[in-house]
Parts: structure tokens; sequence; C-alpha cells
């Protein structure tokens, strides 16, 4: 998915460009987060992995079980795709409330003006 949103985002300009871009760096975390988790050296599988990515093997995702980059397929494993935009638009959805929320306590306070 990272990569679909960096390609997204050389087609943007500005500011839209720079959020699309931190957006995909995002993304790219993820997988960081797990290896992490199992206890892997994330910088080599991640890398390896972005490697198997970019040179066509779209297919491929982390074994967190043998610590390798696999063919998710062949493991039997599926993601649908309204799974995957359900997700990512809901963790984008927290992400603006939480800027707004933000924005607004940072906000400066209203003063009273009745004409008095």
């Amino acid at each position: 998915m990272s990569k679909a949103v960096e390609q997204a985002a050389q087609n943007e300009s500005g500011k839209k460009s720079l959020a699309i871009e931190a957006f995909a760096r995002a993304l790219r975390q993820l997988p960081t987060i797990l290896c992490d988790n199992a206890g892997f050296d994330s910088s080599e599988l991640v890398s390896k992995l972005r490697s198997s990515i970019y040179n066509g093997l779209t297919g491929s995702g982390l074994d967190l079980n043998t610590g390798d980059i696999q063919d998710m397929r062949e493991l039997g494993i599926v993601e649908s795709y309204k799974l995957k935009r359900a997700v990512v638009s809901s963790a984008s959805e927290a992400a603006e409330v939480l800027l707004r929320v933000d924005n607004i306590i940072r906000a400066k306070p209203r003063t009273a003006d009745r004409g008095h």
C-alpha cells in the first residue's frame, strides 16, 4: 500500500504531496512494528520485503512464524480489499479527529463580546 501511496504523492504538488508522503511513511512502519513485536530483526526483514515488492513480487509478505519473506498466497493468507480499505480508512479518520482536537485545544479562547 505504501508504494501505491508514494506513487500518488508524485502526482500531487505542495502541501498535499507532503501529507500523502507522510501517510506512505506511516504505512511503511506497519511491517517494522510487526517484526519488532514478533522478536525479529525488523531492519533486515523489512528491507528484504521492500526489495521483493519493488521487484514485482507483490504477493510477498512477512512470515512471522519463520522470520522470512514468503508468498502470502502460497501460505493461504489473503485479505479482502474491502477489509484493507476499511481499516486504513478508519485509521485515517481517527488520525484526522486527533489532529482536529489538537487544533481546537491550541486555538485562542474566544472572548465574550456581548455589546455591554
